[in-house]
């Protein structure tokens, strides 16, 4: 059980990498298209991707002779679940890019989404799911984290940080639905199946809302590659496969790292083109609290074990 939680939360630690990795690419990407055409590229080559996957683990588990068929009633539930969490995600991922559209600035808009980590454990109490006192306060250091990693400039509220803020709130329920629907499920088709949920979705309104061309995807195909196979099929499935296996509040914190790592891919960039953007000291004590706010969700597990 604590060998599945670490390797749960190193999963969550990797779509954190990725995500913040990402931040370039999606910005590139949106210099080509709109945010509909983005979403439905990216979803579609995300679900594509996850295909091969699924037929491959597959195979591996006829030879190795685990392999079970999946009863009808299952398959129905998987795929009642993927449908659910893709439009959740839709929803999220197009909040967050019209809310930057509108104005949000991006690190702006990284603090106010990754607020997530303090409605999940307030979603959580609605659903009577207790969160340990330590946690709660890991959460407190975490947005305070946050605010030093992503908050250059003052803190007014403008009309699209209200849009980037129920982004924060659908992803919350994005991370809430699969902590109670997906965990006795297949985690890697769930993720398929919300990736093409989400690209048919934001393909129907990309045609009504957008005049999306062939040329503007492929003068864009880096970006949408990029997002679409490792922020999305690889990320979002790592994010399912590790929440089935640690708490929805800890899966939050770790996930939210993403801003940290978006500094740190920051430093690997200019490094790579000869000239190094070393962090401020603001973002070093962002750093610091965010690597705090980790630790301090270890504890009441250490606790049960001295217990």
């Amino acid at each position: 059980m604590k060998s599945q939680k670490l390797i749960g939360n190193l999963m969550l630690l990797v779509a954190a990498l990725l995500w913040g990795t990402t931040f370039v690419a999606q910005s590139e990407g949106m210099d080509h298209m709109g945010p509909l055409t983005y979403q439905a590229t990216r979803s579609i080559l995300g679900g594509l991707f996850l295909l091969p996957i699924i037929a491959i683990f597959d195979k591996l588990k006829k030879k190795k002779g685990t392999y079970s068929p999946t009863s009808a009633e299952k398959k129905k539930k998987t795929f009642s679940v993927g449908i659910i969490c893709g439009i959740v995600l839709t929803v999220a991922a197009l909040l967050q890019q019209y809310g930057i559209a509108l104005g949000t600035t991006s690190d702006k808009a990284g603090f106010i989404t990754a607020l997530y980590i303090v409605l999940v454990p307030i979603y959580g109490l609605f659903l009577k799911k207790k969160v340990h006192p330590i946690v709660w306060a890991s959460v407190g250091i975490a947005v305070l984290g946050l605010y030093f990693l992503c908050i250059r400039g003052d803190m007014t509220i403008l009309p699209c940080d209200i849009v980037t803020l129920l982004c924060a709130v659908v992803f919350a329920l994005h991370i809430t639905v699969i902590d109670n629907l997906a965990a006795p499920l297949d985690g890697i088709r769930i993720s398929c199946i919300q990736f093409f949920t989400s690209g048919v979705i934001s393909g129907i309104a990309m045609f009504i809302f957008e005049s999306p061309s062939l040329g503007a995807i492929m003068d864009g195909w880096i970006s949408v590659a990029y997002a679409g196979i490792l922020s999305s099929g690889v990320a979002y499935t790592l994010q399912i496969l590790g929440q089935q296996r640690t708490e929805p509040t800890v899966a939050s914190i770790l996930m939210s790292l993403e801003s940290l790592f978006a500094v740190l891919g920051t430093i690997v960039f200019t490094a790579f083109l000869g000239k190094v953007q070393l962090p401020t000291v603001r973002e070093w004590i962002g750093c610091a609290l965010m690597f705090t706010a980790i630790m301090m969700t270890q504890i009441p597990d250490l606790i049960k074990k001295k217990a």
